[in-house]
């Protein structure tokens, strides 16, 4: 066994001076000319060049991330927001021709081929992609979408909705719907979805921009479509765009009836002739709404406990973020909504953001992030920043399979029998439920890139269309038309991060399997999860997977055969 620690040390600067802060561009220009006139004449010499290159890149990323952090702490504060659009606009577009110029001059250079090409492979191979991908006329494209996808959090971190005389966020309001009040259930849900539609028009406007520059962007190199571009863009090489198809196709057969079957359990253990959205996330009455924590301070204090008790490397990975100040988990007015685990190259502890508001939910989230940030300190030690670039189909996997290992200790959170286990049902359940919505945001997605040219009125006509596919016929929606039409603008991936949403459905099949293996050898899970992380992005995606102990598979068989598993993990705690 070998032991890790999370006293993780921030990278030492050799090239870099050691009090220098990236200001502006001029700041850091005179090390990008460095890099590329300084001439290469060893392995050793190549080897030193990329050492040098990394630090330079993680001091950068850093800075970046910082920026970003602090923007969707407070997306009130216009310095915040005004230093990360400086940085996209007035650096990033400057970085952008020196990086396609230096990764020239790696893959040209005689002594790359003397590297480790095992250890080599995967980031020499994402290079040469770069290098086909690079066109001067797309770098104001990017720094336009850069902004312009920040806008997103500005505008939905603005929404509040009151209830019973109080100011909530939407995030905030959403634990009403774990209330055995039917009524207040459904005046939430509407107040919600009101004031979602207040922003309608200007998210609609927001996202037909991102459109037209992203299919501009995909033009420019020659592409058909933005879909086709961006998976190259991504380095998805081991599956192809109808392997989703395939995907969408099997979660419909397979999983969909599951997700039916449940929802028809919950509609019977409410008593309700018909079950509405607002009644999905709620109990019998004389059941309280589960409450795991009342503040962040408890929350991050429960999951340092639960994490230790799966292993201790665990738990002091979070110890670590607490004491550095990198966890903002509680939600409140002008923070961005959603969570995230921010990669923080040159210190190396992460940052976790979230908008915590009592509920199960974010006890899922906080381990969720928990996961990503666990990786974050095992890869801390790779000797390129490039081989931190793990890949987002296994990132998942790390956050999701923790989700799964840390039920066993739950009982830090809910002290009663019964309230444990409704939460692990209803992490079971979400396992189950997850992947519907996956499929349907990964096809809309693919709708909306190969029709490009598609108005607000037929981008909402193909959204109801995919909804009715991919939504259980149990949950009654009639009457609620003008809210599913707009169901879309709540998923912030679409607006921020596109195409990145089908790596849930894959890692969620990674992280499943890797529970399987830990019902039945703890150990032995938990050293193929450290093994597989551990890695980084040093191997391909089938690689890391067989690190793990995993297939790397989801085809229809295979996804039935996971969903069936869980399945039947769901009936023996429910007992």
């Amino acid at each position: 066994m070998t032991n890790y620690s999370a006293d993780i040390l921030p990278l030492p600067r050799h090239f870099l001076p050691k009090d220098l802060k990236v200001t502006d561009w001029q700041s850091i220009e005179p090390y990008f000319d460095d890099l590329l006139s300084r001439p290469i004449e060893s392995k050793e010499a190549l080897e030193q060049w990329l050492k040098d290159m990394s630090e330079l890149e993680a001091v950068i990323s850093e800075d970046v991330c910082r920026r970003q952090i602090n923007m969707t702490c407070d997306t009130t504060n216009k310095e915040f927001e005004e230093a990360f659009n400086y940085f996209v606009l007035e650096i990033q577009p400057k970085i952008q021709p020196y990086a396609f110029k230096l990764n020239q001059k790696l893959v040209g250079s005689t002594y790359t081929q003397q590297l480790d090409k095992k250890k080599f492979f995967t980031y020499l191979r994402s290079v040469r992609s770069s290098i086909e991908l690079y066109r001067e006329e797309n770098i104001p494209i990017k720094a336009d979408l850069g902004v312009l996808q920040q806008k997103y959090a500005a505008i939905t971190g603005a929404m509040t909705v009151n209830v019973n005389g109080q100011e909530y966020t939407l995030q905030q309001a959403s634990k009403f719907f774990e209330s055995t009040d039917r009524t207040l259930r459904e005046e939430v849900y509407r107040k919600i979805n009101e004031r979602r539609l207040q922003d309608k028009d200007a998210l609609n406007g927001l996202f037909n921009q991102l459109v037209e520059k992203r299919d501009q962007e995909a033009k420019n190199v020659g592409f058909e479509n933005y879909r086709d571009y961006k998976f190259k863009e991504l380095n998805r090489f081991d599956y192809t765009k109808e392997d989703c198809f395939s995907f969408h196709e099997s979660v419909k057969k397979y999983v969909l009836p599951l997700a039916n079957e449940l929802l028809l359990k919950k509609r019977e253990k409410l008593q309700l002739d018909t079950l509405r959205p607002w009644d999905t996330e709620a109990e019998p009455e004389g059941i309280k709404p589960l409450a795991p924590f009342k503040t962040g301070d408890e929350l991050v204090e429960k999951a340092i406990e639960c994490f230790t008790l799966v292993k201790p490397f665990f738990g002091d990975c979070l110890r670590t973020m607490r004491k550095m100040g990198n966890l903002d988990l509680e939600s409140r007015q002008g923070k961005a909504p959603g969570g995230y685990n921010m990669p923080l190259a040159e210190t190396g502890a992460p940052f976790i953001f979230m908008n915590a508001a009592g509920q199960m939910h974010d006890v899922t989230t906080m381990v969720h992030e928990g996961g990503h940030a666990v990786q974050s300190f095992l890869t801390h030690g790779l000797e390129l920043s490039a081989f931190k670039e793990y890949p987002m189909e296994i990132a998942e996997v790390a956050s999701m399979a923790m989700e799964l290992f840390s039920m066993d200790y739950w009982h830090v959170f809910f002290d009663n029998v019964e309230e444990l286990k409704r939460a692990k049902i209803h992490q079971l359940e979400r396992v189950i439920t997850l992947f519907p919505w996956i499929a349907l945001i990964d096809k809309f997605q693919h709708w909306i890139y190969a029709n490009p040219k598609h108005t607000s009125e037929e981008r909402e006509a193909e959204w109801v269309q995919l909804f009715k596919d991919f939504t259980a016929d149990a949950i009654d929606y009639s009457g609620l038309e003008k809210y599913v039409a707009n169901g879309w603008q709540k998923q912030l991936h679409l607006f921020e991060v596109p195409f990145y949403y089908i790596e849930y459905g894959i890692a969620q099949l990674g992280a499943v399997g890797l529970w399987k293996q830990y019902k039945t050898d703890k150990e032995k899970a938990l050293d193929n999860y450290i093994s597989a992380l551990s890695l980084g992005g040093t191997r391909t995606l089938p690689e890391l997977y067989n690190a793990a102990g995993l297939k790397f598979d989801f085809s229809g068989a295979y996804i039935k055969e996971l969903m069936d598993f869980v399945h039947e993990e769901l009936k023996k705690i429910e007992g």
